[in-house]
């Protein structure tokens, strides 16, 4: 089992001072945020997302998979860009809106499996995604 999925964290979230709903803390991994359920993980993923096209007016995966992955960091972010865009259907390039949920749960989806290795659990991701409505309340 991967890193991200023992950690209820399919997005492998860095640890930061940022808190998210669900998360267990102190995280027992040095690294990454840790989670009680994986939906907590996917709402996680959802709202750091949004927080990017909001804080920093990025608009395309690959603006925001640039800022999550960055080749600095010893990425394939060309690579995770390219594989996210044609596992989601969704252009790279293309505008989209962190809140259009058939835009954002194939991303989603898609970015984790990227992370993991393994497809996303669509009913988690779904349930990480109808967290995160609440957030936007």
């Amino acid at each position: 089992m991967s890193r991200g999925l023992k950690n209820n964290n399919p997005g492998n979230i860095r640890i930061s001072t940022t808190k998210y709903l669900g998360e267990v803390q102190p995280s027992q991994d040095r690294s990454f945020k840790q989670f009680k359920e994986m939906r907590y993980g996917y709402r996680a993923m959802f709202v750091l997302l949004h927080s990017y096209q909001r804080k920093y007016g990025l608009k395309t995966i690959k603006q925001m998979i640039y800022r999550y992955a960055p080749p600095l960091d010893n990425n394939n972010t060309d690579g995770y860009v390219s594989r996210v865009s044609k596992d989601s259907g969704v252009d790279a390039a293309a505008e989209i809106t962190a809140t259009n949920k058939d835009v954002m749960i194939p991303v989603v989806a898609a970015m984790s499996a990227v992370e993991n290795g393994v497809a996303a659990d669509m009913a988690e991701v779904q349930a990480g995604w109808k967290l995160f409505l609440d957030y936007l309340k």
